[in-house]
């Protein structure tokens, strides 16, 4: 979320090729259940914590965009996709950015849909997996890990991948897309979303994963979404979640927080429902863009709830007769 900088900067004054797996990241495959899991159950903060320290690793440099650290990461986004039968989108998993100097690659994959009238239209689920690299040192510390900022988003996604990868119960099509130099500005989702509209791609909507690692605090919500009020998302996912799931944060509102994450490109070029969920609300996490964001600081139980409770989000929304999610 690098186009949040300065707007913290003023409040805190108070991603085609190919490549190997890596031989110490191989990801342990489950075996999938005959017949849907319990959504509710689906994952726990024990996995989402091994997924964040490795994501959010020292090893990885912070995950700067063209950097040895973040391949480390693309790779394992690869190998995860493999395991648990997510393909690659393209001809390879990897979609080479054509707007960015250094070598940089967004991790896509897909999971077709299983019915023959609705497979067409297509679902995109996303997160940057980019971070800042490393920076001015604080005590000695110069690598800034990213947990918070997007190891937490890219993890949710990866989970909700290996869901609806080894369940097979989607009726429409997903895209699941991990993007490169977020931090650049947006430029991963920039490249695929322009790359897809020229391809025509039949794209019913957005659902993007941002900073998701820590709780939300006196709230009547669970999380909430930017441009909350561009659409109803918010009512139809409640409606699935039986619950006050989907909230209004009026500081995202406040500070366009919708045009800052990777959700925006696809707005641009598609004209679809197109928003970022978020558990970070500017008073919760005093780390972003600092050496501080370490998965340490992450709450793996509140990262394996949103998970477990928007998988049947999702899920509805795929599966739905008709398209419910409408622009206001």
């Amino acid at each position: 979320m690098r186009a949040l900088f300065y707007t913290l900067a003023a409040i805190f004054v108070v991603g085609c090729g190919s490549s190997q797996v890596p031989q110490n990241t191989t990801v342990d495959p489950d075996e999938p259940s005959n017949g849907k899991v319990s959504n509710n159950t689906f994952t726990d903060g024990e996995r989402i914590g091994e997924m964040m320290n490795y994501l959010a690793s020292n090893d990885m440099k912070g995950r700067e965009a063209g950097s040895e650290g973040i391949e480390m990461a693309a790779m394992y986004i690869e190998n995860y996709f493999k395991s648990y039968g997510v393909k690659p989108y393209f001809e390879t998993y990897r979609d080479t950015l054509s707007n960015f100097k250094k070598p940089a690659y967004n991790i896509v994959g897909m999971i077709d849909g299983n019915d023959p009238n609705l497979k067409d239209e297509y679902i995109l689920i996303g997160a940057h997996y980019d971070h800042i690299g490393t920076i001015k040192p604080e005590n000695g510390d110069y690598i800034a890990n990213g947990a918070n900022d997007n190891a937490s988003g890219t993890t949710s996604v990866l989970e909700m991948a290996r869901y609806f990868g080894t369940q097979k119960t989607n009726k429409r099509s997903l895209i699941f897309a991990l993007f490169s130099a977020e931090e650049k500005g947006l430029l991963g989702s920039k490249h695929l979303a322009k790359k897809l509209k020229e391809e025509d791609l039949n794209l019913y909507t957005m659902l993007n994963f941002e900073m998701t690692g820590v709780p939300l605090k006196g709230k009547d919500y669970f999380v909430y979404i930017t441009g909350y009020e561009m659409s109803n998302l918010a009512e139809v996912s409640n409606t699935y979640a039986g619950e006050n799931l989907v909230g209004f944060l009026p500081t995202a509102k406040e500070f366009n927080l919708y045009q800052r994450s990777d959700n925006y490109p696809f707005h641009e070029e598609f004209g679809v429902p197109s928003h970022t969920f978020c558990t970070f609300d500017f008073t919760n996490f005093n780390y972003y863009h600092k050496v501080g964001d370490e998965p340490a600081l992450m709450d793996f139980g509140h990262m394996s709830t949103l998970v477990n409770k928007t998988i049947p989000v999702i899920e509805s929304i795929a599966n739905a007769p008709n398209q419910e999610i409408k622009l206001n």
